[in-house]
């Protein structure tokens, strides 16, 4: 199972994530919500952008997996797709504002689950034909 190595980074990536927003709380002496600390709003939706695209990108790369997709296909997306929620995290944690690392963040994680998207689709085509 090649995307298990990927969820699994994935996991220790939320695991990272969810440890700074539990320092951005204690600092901020916020127990709920972000109290309007800015610090705490940035590592809050860091966290809340990584669950809201990586489960998605891991499924759709578990069902590449399944339908027969070569694995050096496999893993081009699975490094791609970590490398993207790295450049991501690491770019909106620095700055809410414009960061490169936000943008090919972004940028990657979009184009993995648009290419893993059209792959899908082509290959149950070709299945059902």
């Amino acid at each position: 199972m090649i995307t298990g190595l990927y969820a699994g980074l994935c996991g220790l990536l939320f695991i990272w994530l969810s440890w700074k927003v539990i320092v951005e709380r204690r600092r901020s002496k916020v127990g709920l919500g972000d109290g309007g600390d800015p610090d705490l709003q940035r590592a809050i939706r860091v966290h809340a952008n990584f669950i809201e695209y990586t489960p998605l990108a891991l499924v759709l790369l578990a069902l590449a997996e399944m339908s027969g997709v070569a694995d050096v296909v496999v893993h081009g997306f699975g490094i791609a797709l970590v490398a993207a929620r790295v450049l991501h995290a690491q770019g909106l944690g620095a700055t809410a504002g414009y960061s490169r690392g936000r943008y090919f963040g972004t940028l990657g994680t979009w184009l993995i689950i648009v290419g893993l998207s059209l792959l899908l689709v082509v290959t149950t085509l070709r299945a059902m034909m």
